[in-house]
């Protein structure tokens, strides 16, 4: 979890590889409305982002019934979002942390991504940090954020 622009999409595709198990994106599960309004910087409100939440809380309920281990990329800002999605048990969260200076300098380099600065301090107003993740520093390198994440999740 973390905002737009910390590294959810590289980190979890390289931890999903690095572990052999499937990488999901949870933009992905956006409505197409909800994709065309960030698209055009307007923050989604917590209505816009119902539908999105059911749709993720229904496939981590198959991906545990089917035994299936995922990766999930998902923002995941507030505590409301996180409880609806279920985590907590066998759905483990990694907070992906960084500096609005930091990810805003990452965002004007990031092409072809409908999730631009424009949302960005929307979304650090919105974010309320978890109390029980896994945090890691996106000041680090892809690599070695992994390695942040693999080690107290006993995956090495």
């Amino acid at each position: 979890m973390g905002v737009t622009g910390s590294g959810k999409t590289t980190v979890g595709t390289l931890l999903a590889a690095q572990l052999g198990w499937e990488f999901a994106d949870a933009d992905q599960f956006h409505p197409a409305a909800n994709v065309e309004k960030m698209a055009r910087g307007i923050a989604l409100t917590d209505a816009d982002r119902e539908p999105w939440l059911r749709a993720l809380h229904d496939a981590i309920v198959q991906w545990l019934a089917d035994g299936k281990n995922v990766v999930l990329a998902c923002s995941a800002l507030k505590r409301s979002y996180r409880e609806k999605l279920g985590i907590g048990g066998e759905v483990r969260l990694v907070y992906l942390k960084g500096s609005y200076d930091l990810i805003a300098a990452r965002l004007r380099e990031r092409h072809g991504h409908f999730a631009t600065e424009a949302i960005l301090a929307g979304q650090f107003a919105a974010l309320q940090e978890p109390d029980e993740a896994i945090v890691v520093s996106v000041q680090a390198s892809p690599q070695q954020m992994v390695s942040e994440i693999r080690r107290p999740l006993g995956l090495g």
